[in-house]
Order: structure tokens, then sequence, then C-alpha cells
């Protein structure tokens, strides 16, 4: 796309995007959002910037393959986080038995280890964004 004001508009805009796709990340145990919501504004923040500037461009920020290492370390941060459990004497997923710290209701560093699942989760849903619309736009 040659629009002048679409890429200025892109260009500041992203950044918050992502910033904001984050925020929801790191406080989906607290308040409504999560690895899903959070990955999906991630993911569309690319897509963004793809359609923006171009698929070139857009790949020298996040490749394909990057992208593709991303979504793979994402669903295996989330099994290991299970095998924990298991380890620990618990069930896949266990959260206290497996000795993660709970802390206090309502601080960021709270809910065990539910926060560092959603963090896998939004790797993976982001990088499944960003690869789906690699591969369709490639197809063309």
């Amino acid at each position: 796309m040659d629009d002048l004001i679409v890429k200025t508009i892109t260009r500041l805009i992203v950044p918050f995007i992502q910033l904001y796709g984050i925020f929801i990340i790191l406080h989906g145990h607290l308040s409504p959002g999560g690895g899903f919501s959070g990955g999906a504004i991630l993911g569309a923040s690319i897509v963004l910037y793809s359609l923006s500037f171009g698929l070139e461009k857009a790949s020298k920020k996040l490749s394909h393959e990057a992208s593709s290492i991303i979504e793979s370390a994402g669903i295996l941060w989330y099994i290991a986080l299970g095998l924990v459990g298991i380890f620990m004497g618990g069930y896949f997923l266990t959260n206290r038995a497996a000795g993660f710290p709970m802390g206090e209701a309502g601080a960021v560093i709270s809910s065990g280890m539910i926060a560092l699942i959603t963090l896998g989760i939004g790797a993976k849903v982001a990088s499944t964004m960003i690869t789906l619309f690699h591969t369709i736009i490639k197809e063309d």
C-alpha cells in the first residue's frame, strides 16, 4: 500500500497495540483477557504492519521462520509447565502441588504458574496468526 497516512498511523499505533497485547497477556490471571486475547492482539498488530508496509518489510521485523519457531516454542513451554506438575508428584498442570508460589490474591505475581501458562499461550496464538497470514499471502 502506498498511502502515506496509513503508513504513518500504522507506524505510530503498532507499538501501542503491542504494548496493550502484552498487558492483556500478563494480567490475564487477574482480569478478563489472557493468552488467547492478548496473543490475538499481538498477532493483529503484525498483520496490520504487513498490510501497511508489505510482506518484505514485515518479514524483516518478524520472519515466517521466526514465527514458526515461536509457535513451536509456545506449545513446548505449555507442555513443559504441565510436565512439571507430573514430575512433582501431581497431575498435568498442577499448580500449588507442584510447588509454585501462589502469592497474594490480586497481585501481579500471584496464581502460581497460570501467568507463565498465559505467556506460552499468547506466544502460540500470536505466532499462529502471523504464520497463517504469511502462508495465505504467499499462496496468492
